[in-house]
């Protein structure tokens, strides 16, 4: 069985789901008070992570529209230093477990970005890559996981549709290092890429719909 006829039913899933999904923001936790989340956030996560119309910085992730377990999932390892960063672990260790569903929930509801590739050049090997992976070195498509739109396959696998591709690009980059280890998959399949492989995929990503 190849890699392509095993993950057929992760992308059928991917695609019929997507569309709501990218039209309404992924679900929310079971039991979360998004209304507690939006005080949170708002008091918070607002001068890095952009809750308006606007994208906000290109270093900083997009939330709106990400998957709430994913979300929960990345407050609960910056609290732990299972993923290091200095400014979420200190905002996620004021969080218990509620109050991150919560958070992850208000970020959720939200209604994704759209982005744009930048250079069709990068885009096109992006696409390729993405879409049918790299045989010669066993990189396994992206979308294998993310699904062919990027919208993810909930709940294991965050969106990446729209997304920032400079974040794309440092993160792809980190997990090729080593400097984050929370996902020993991504370690695996970032392990294999060039610099110009993830910029690639890093723009083709940032236009995905």
């Amino acid at each position: 069985m190849t890699f392509a006829t095993r993950a057929l039913p992760s992308l059928l899933f991917a695609l019929c789901s997507s569309t709501a999904l990218a039209a309404t923001g992924a679900l929310a936790v079971p039991g979360a008070d998004i209304q507690r989340g939006q005080t949170i956030a708002n008091g918070a996560c607002v001068a890095c992570h952009s809750v308006d119309n606007q994208r906000g910085s290109p270093n900083q992730p997009l939330l709106k529209g990400q998957h709430p377990e994913y979300l929960v999932k990345q407050l609960q390892e910056y609290k732990s230093g299972k993923r290091e960063n200095a400014i979420m672990k200190g905002f996620a260790s004021t969080l218990n477990d509620a109050d991150m569903k919560n958070v992850a929930s208000y970020y959720a509801s939200l209604p994704a970005s759209l982005g744009a590739a930048q250079s069709p050049e990068l885009a096109k090997l992006g696409e390729k890559i993405y879409l049918g992976g790299i045989a010669s070195r066993k990189v396994a498509a992206c979308a294998g996981c993310h699904s062919p739109n990027g919208v993810g396959i909930p709940v294991q696998n965050p969106r990446l549709a729209g997304q920032h591709a400079q974040y794309l690009e440092a993160q792809l980059t980190a997990f090729r290092e080593g400097t984050r280890r929370n996902n020993n998959i991504m370690n695996g399949v970032a392990a294999y890429l060039s610099n110009n492989e993830i910029k690639a995929l890093s723009d083709y990503i940032a236009g995905l719909r």
